[in-house]
């Protein structure tokens, strides 16, 4: 209890003064910590075990490489390794949460910051001075709240058809390529690289608020979003590609929804094989049934995943994910790779 005494303050600058650093998996050489880590047990030994698998599906010719996220990674720093798995090819389309994507991304992206925060501050008063908390980070609510309009302002300008989330991403590139504050975001980069971003539950976001103020003002005349013409993409993905591989930080909807596509695809009578490799980063637990959506080796009786080349990586993913692709940057199987540029196949 003294700890949050402690901790109390006055105004909103004094909470937001100390900004989230991106970190940088180019800046230090994560081989040879890896190389140990594989020798070791636990943990260390199931994340030099995923590391290795990325690299297979890097060097593998014919793989696609699928990227899930979920959580608040991208809030906690490490939103620059997503968007560097794309600059330097080794990723060729992403599912995420509609949170990872606009509230964290496209919210840098305007110019705005997460901060440094602790998780031990009294709640009441940062709802006082109108900051929401992610664990230990703080986002100023105003500021979301600029993000939040400006998708409707984007949304209000945009043909009135029904978009896939996809494609409404495509159109916040197209946005960010004149407007940014902060060059180079993970929706930017994406965009000038034709790597496409799903988002199948994308009102669960800033999206969602700024979709709905866009519906309001215009209730005959508006967007809407297709979730269902945005599997079919996914699942095209699936369908042009000879195999692939999952590297998936958390779990829940983005998880299955790319493991589904294998059982889609089955449906529409397409003849693909399951996805070849599989890493999952998480903390989630399998004692309720689920673990965010299943283990690998669970999603293999359904069909999804092949159990030749999976890892679970029981750890929080910001302590792991940095030495996983700083070793993949450094070994650098991403030089070989032949772009996809997925993004082409729905123009």
């Amino acid at each position: 209890m003294s700890n949050k005494k402690s901790l109390g303050h006055n105004s909103k600058k004094d909470f937001l003064k100390k900004p989230v650093e991106h970190i940088d998996i180019t800046s230090f050489d994560a081989r040879d910590i890896i190389s140990s880590m594989e020798k070791m047990s636990f943990v260390s030994r199931e994340t030099a075990n995923a590391a290795n698998i990325y690299n297979e599906m890097l060097k593998d010719k014919d793989c696609t490489i699928f990227l899930t996220l979920a959580g608040s990674t991208s809030a906690a720093g490490c939103m620059h390794i997503y968007r560097d798995m794309i600059k330097y090819n080794m990723v060729d389309a992403i599912v995420a949460t509609g949170a990872s994507i606009i509230d964290m991304d496209f919210f840098e992206a305007l110019g705005f910051k997460h901060y440094q925060g602790s998780q031990f501050q009294d709640d009441n008063e940062l709802r006082k001075n109108y900051i929401d908390r992610i664990y230990d980070t703080y986002i100023d609510e105003n500021e979301l709240q600029i993000c939040d309009k400006t998708i409707c302002e984007i949304a209000d300008k945009l043909e009135v058809k029904s978009y896939t989330s996809r494609e409404f991403i495509v159109e916040i590139g197209k946005y960010l390529k004149k407007n940014s504050k902060k060059k180079n975001s993970l929706i930017e980069t994406a965009y000038d690289n034709n790597v496409p971003i799903f988002c199948p539950a994308f009102t669960d976001s800033s999206a969602g608020f700024g979709l709905v103020m866009h519906q309001e003002k215009s209730p005959e005349k508006h967007i809407t979003i297709d979730a269902i013409r945005e599997f079919r993409e996914l699942t095209e993905i699936k369908i042009h590609s000879k195999g692939s591989g999952l590297f998936m930080i958390g779990g829940g909807v983005p998880k299955n929804f790319i493991q589904d596509t294998v059982i889609c695809a089955e449906l529409l009578g397409k003849d693909v094989d399951m996805h070849k490799y599989a890493i999952q980063i998480t903390v989630a637990d399998s004692r309720d049934g689920a673990c965010s959506s299943s283990t690998l080796k669970e999603a293999s009786s359904w069909g999804k995943v092949n159990t030749t080349k999976e890892q679970m990586v029981f750890a929080e993913a910001t302590s792991v994910l940095p030495l996983v692709i700083s070793d993949a940057y450094h070994k650098g199987e991403w030089k070989k790779r032949s772009k996809r540029n997925f993004s082409r196949l729905f123009n």
